[in-house]
């Protein structure tokens, strides 16, 4: 997993987020659960989508999208401060780093929303997504993660 994270990251290997994309849109054939209603990628900031060139989130939340045939909203999210990188940060400065960083721009009312990321931490990040989201009236939010880690 680790080699395949990093790669897509900080290497530009989108086929990594393709595989990675794949898989998980073929587990979700085991889950007992309704789709949700749309999937919304953890947003990145302009500035640092530019340095990267793609979001990963995105990139691996388009094949459970197509697979499933699930609106994926590229702007469900979007980050308005750009912040901090948060693998350099602990637990509570993650937290504080992200307040803010997020708005919406659209009603997601009565909605069911999967929230797609890479990585889950401290789960400081989809914590602060999932507020904007609840207050932008997603009736029921699932995070979607390709890992799960413990923290810094």
């Amino acid at each position: 997993m680790d080699f395949l994270i990093l790669g897509l990251k900080f290497h530009h290997r989108l086929s990594h987020a393709r595989l990675l994309g794949e898989l998980f849109a073929a587990a979700l054939a085991e889950r007992n659960a309704p789709l949700p209603d749309c999937i919304i990628p953890v947003p990145l900031h302009p500035l640092r989508l530019r340095e990267r060139g793609f979001n990963q989130a995105l990139e691996l939340a388009r094949p459970s999208a197509r697979r499933w045939r699930i609106p994926l909203l590229i702007h469900g999210l979007r980050r308005v401060r750009h912040t901090l990188p948060q693998t350099q940060l602990d637990a509570i400065r993650r937290q504080e780093n992200l307040l803010g960083a997020f708005a919406a721009d659209q009603s997601l009312s009565g909605r069911r929303v999967a929230l797609m990321d890479d990585v889950v931490t401290t789960a400081s990040t989809v914590a602060e997504c999932s507020r904007i989201l609840r207050a932008s009236g997603a009736a029921d939010i699932e995070i979607w993660a390709i890992g799960r880690t413990t923290g810094p």
